[in-house]
């Protein structure tokens, strides 16, 4: 038992200590290229308390009115850095731009991030905003945009069904996974994501058919076997109206429109 808990020490001290390096180094990161910044905000993994020796750091820094909102990647004393650099003004076009694609990408950024600049309360004011979006919720997909994703589920679920090819039934389940998960998202009118961000949203979202989704999705890959995917991913089409198939019908709008994205809508 001794030795067990030594070993703890040891742990909490290293990534205690990893945390605390991570966060120095970020605020030379925004000393040296930034030293007029406004405000300056650590998020990812560092501020999760889940970084390793090989994780990024990612800074969202306020500028002053005159300067260039922008997203930057660079190495700095070894280390990627993603920079989401903006202004006053621009923060607040960055925050509507992730209310419309549904992610709140910036906006978690500040609500969860760790301040490392604030100057005149410029973050806390920021901060402010993104935790009204996140508790308001992302816009509802206008009904035209959920039948074109019900109709791209009910086919990809159709070809998932008929599929002999290993490497089609994997390429049509991912499909599957994210257009499921797009539609459960927004039967909750919760944030979606990308990457592992999906998987996480997802699971905040609907814990139950979530998983389930998750699961199937993964015991697809591990065995080939579609069937609970499709399980899954049905019940989901269930939530948003059901299979649709006949009936769909789509005016021309000087685009093409995705039925995996709703693209173009």
């Amino acid at each position: 038992m001794y030795k067990f808990s030594s070993l703890l020490t040891v742990i909490y001290g290293t990534v205690t200590r990893m945390a605390h390096d991570s966060i120095d180094q970020a605020r030379r990161i925004v000393h040296d290229r930034f030293p007029d910044a406004r405000g300056a905000v650590l998020a990812g993994s560092v501020a999760a308390g889940q970084a390793t020796a090989s994780s990024d750091l990612d800074i969202a820094i306020l500028i002053g009115s005159g300067g260039e909102t922008r997203r930057e990647t660079l190495r700095f004393e070894g280390r990627v850095v993603e920079l989401f650099i903006h202004t006053r003004a621009g923060l607040s076009d960055l925050f509507a731009a992730d209310v419309a694609t549904r992610r709140a990408v910036l906006q978690s950024m500040y609500a969860t991030g760790l301040t490392l600049i604030d100057v005149e309360g410029e973050v806390e004011r920021a901060r402010a905003l993104a935790d009204a979006d996140l508790r308001k919720g992302p816009p509802a997909l206008d009904r035209e945009t959920v039948e074109t994703k019900r109709y791209g589920l009910t086919d990809a679920l159709d070809d998932l069904g008929d599929a002999t090819d290993p490497v089609e039934r994997l390429v049509v389940a991912g499909f599957v996974l994210n257009a499921a998960a797009d539609l459960l998202c927004d039967h909750h009118r919760a944030w979606t994501g990308s990457g592992k961000w999906l998987p996480r949203r997802l699971l905040e979202a609907d814990p139950e058919r979530g998983a389930a989704l998750l699961g199937g999705h993964l015991h697809l890959c591990d065995t080939r076997d579609p069937a609970r995917l499709i399980e899954a991913a049905s019940e989901i089409l269930d939530l948003a109206g059901g299979p649709l198939r006949e009936g769909y019908s789509r005016a021309w709008h000087g685009v093409i429109e995705s039925v995996a994205t709703g693209v173009g809508r």
